[in-house]
């Protein structure tokens, strides 16, 4: 059951957060102020609509009911959906040391878990710590890349974690997202996988970020590690993106310097008893998260806003079964994702292939606003 204090977190009755729920006849968004749930589907049909009209007061509004009282879940009647909807989904690769080092192993040992043990070894005995202190796209990150060329250990990953622009791709598409509780997606063909736990920024349609929530870029190691040509199936399958519940909207009470101060810690328990618990801490960052929003945006335009995945510290190199093949996912595996400020993201594991099929698309919402006769709705 969804529990409000744990999916926000413990001071979630003083944030503003923005969401959607299905209140028995389609897909509502909704704003939560001191508490209290507004359906805001009569001012605006869809998030994006309601973020593109500068969120208007809650006071606009049907007030619904007190969140905690709701019975929200993610099979039954309200049911709670990923708290987007048009925007486009992004994703910031390789920002951290520690993660642009297991993308390097990745691709030396293509892909291949048992083969991973001995690049890593030689490429931080060479790099070590040392990349975490380099700024990229200076001087500095030049002369390092200059060095590692020479010694045949230079990379694409590197090129993207200290070169001038960072790695920016499209994680899933429209809609295609899941959220808290729902089952997230990994190939069934994959058999070496693992989460990445991320702090995820909402981004206008003017490029500014407006709040925050956290994610799950569920990330194929083995067919990213094969060939960065295979990212696009290696990240974006059926259910492999999921985000936290609502998205907690700035103001004076939490702000961008709380995404950049923020902790995210992942627990992962099996259920043959394996539990894997790690931490990201966005202070460690490579690249500001203002930045890679502006790097996102590049020479684009994004009508209906986006939201963009800042990375992660993780990468998960404890075994789970056989010696030197490090972590990956079983089905029947719980991510728990959490930090303070954010709440928690909880999603059991199973496969792309036997989670819920993607069906509601962008003609389906269309239909179902129509029907409702949303899209009629005021503009602002």
């Amino acid at each position: 059951m969804f529990d409000p204090a744990d999916a926000l977190g413990g001071d979630w009755r003083t944030g503003r957060w923005l969401g959607r729920i299905d209140f028995g006849d389609g897909p509502s968004p909704v704003m939560v102020v001191d508490g209290i749930v507004h359906d805001m589907s009569g001012i605006a049909p869809t998030v994006a609509a309601l973020v593109a009209h500068s969120l208007p007061d809650v006071g606009t509004g049907r007030a619904v009911g007190d969140l905690a009282g709701l019975g929200l879940s993610v099979d039954g009647t309200p049911r709670l959906l990923s708290p987007i909807d048009l925007q486009c989904v992004k994703a910031a690769g390789v920002t951290f040391a520690v993660s642009a080092l297991e993308r390097v192993i990745e691709e030396r040992a293509r892909g291949d878990a048992g083969a991973a043990a001995t690049v890593r070894e030689r490429l931080e005995a060479r790099v070590g710590g040392g990349l975490a202190r380099v700024v990229p796209g200076t001087d500095e990150a030049a002369a390092l890349k200059t060095a590692l060329i020479d010694e045949g250990l230079w990379s694409q990953y590197l090129e993207v974690a200290i070169g001038p622009d960072a790695e920016i791709f499209t994680k899933a598409p429209v809609l295609a997202t899941v959220g808290w509780g729902a089952p997230v997606g990994v190939r069934s063909d994959s058999t070496w996988n693992n989460p990445e736990p991320e702090v995820v920024l909402l981004v206008d349609t003017a490029g500014h970020p407006i709040g925050a929530t956290l994610g799950n870029d569920v990330n194929l190691r083995d067919f990213e590690g094969r060939s960065a040509l295979l990212l696009g199936k290696a990240k974006d399958n059926n259910a492999s993106c999921s985000l936290g519940a609502f998205v907690r909207l700035f103001d004076d009470r939490f702000t961008m310097d709380d995404v950049r101060a923020a902790e995210v810690d992942l627990r992962i328990e099996g259920e043959d008893g394996y539990v894997l618990d790690g931490n990201s801490h966005m202070n460690q960052i490579s690249r500001d998260p203002e930045e890679l929003v502006r790097q996102a945006l590049s020479e684009h335009q994004y009508p209906d806003g986006f939201v963009l995945f800042l990375g992660t510290l993780f990468a998960p190199t404890k075994d789970r079964d056989d010696v030197g093949r490090g972590f990956t996912h079983k089905v029947g595996d719980t991510v728990s994702i959490a930090s303070p400020r954010l709440g928690r993201l909880v999603n059991p594991v199973t496969t792309s292939r036997d989670a819920a099929p993607w069906a509601f698309g962008v003609v389906a919402l269309m239909r179902n606003l129509a029907g409702r006769g949303l899209l009629s709705a005021p503009a602002r």
